[in-house]
């Protein structure tokens, strides 16, 4: 590797080392744009001006920050303790089951564009972590340890993850779908979203059966004798 490619790549070995080092995202994030501007020779004003202005052109990402206080108020007034006796008082639930069933529902409205449907905020906070959590008692003889009940949250934001993930790609009006589409065009391959959304059906139905096989062998490790 050349010297001056090393360089170049400054911002993205920034970015491993600081997750590698487990360090806070936002200060891996702010010393990979730091990096990034010492790369491209920016000086600190120019530097300054870049960044809030690129604030300003995603400033709307901001508008899920509106529904926090929504949800803080439907958890003080018990939604999680609701979510909880709900499937304790269901016979038969299992953190697997359940856990699969928000996964084929969050794919398959992801796959129809319906990506708000869901997300770690609005949905597996208040709902799906505390049902995961719930469900593990059944099944755990003894009390659940604090890292046990970590495991049940993680599982639930990676069940989201994986049910977001992998169905967007299938919806033909996701950006994703659009920027390959564009990408191909300009190195003379057609390709039409529809196609490349039909491409995306075995890797979606891959990593749903990848991650449902994991989650029923979860089941299965924290059965009851």
């Amino acid at each position: 590797m050349s010297g001056q490619l090393a360089w170049a790549l400054l911002p993205v070995i920034v970015v491993v080392l600081g997750f590698a080092l487990r360090q806070h995202p936002a200060r891996v994030v702010l010393a990979a744009a730091v990096a990034a501007g010492i790369v491209a020779g920016m000086h600190w004003r120019e530097w300054l001006e870049t960044l809030g202005q690129s604030f300003l052109n995603v400033r709307y990402l901001l508008v899920i920050v509106l529904a926090l206080p929504v949800i803080a108020q439907v958890e003080a007034h018990g939604l999680r303790d609701l979510a909880r006796r709900l499937i304790a008082g269901w016979k038969g639930a299992r953190p697997g089951r359940l856990l699969i069933g928000y996964l084929a529902v969050r794919q398959g409205s992801a796959a129809l564009g319906l990506t708000s449907l869901g997300g770690h905020a609005p949905m597996v906070r208040p709902l799906v972590a505390p049902m995961a959590e719930a469900a593990t008692e059944r099944d755990s003889p003894t009390p659940l340890t604090d890292a046990q009940r970590e495991d049940a949250r993680a599982m639930s934001a990676a069940t989201d993850n994986v049910g977001l993930f992998f169905g967007e790609d299938l919806f033909l009006a996701f950006g994703a779908v659009l920027l390959m589409q564009a990408f191909f065009a300009e190195r003379g391959i057609q390709m039409s979203p529809l196609h490349i959304a039909l491409w995306g059906i075995p890797t979606a139905v891959c990593a749903f059966a990848i991650h449902a096989g994991r989650l029923w062998w979860r089941d299965r490790r924290w059965q009851v004798p």
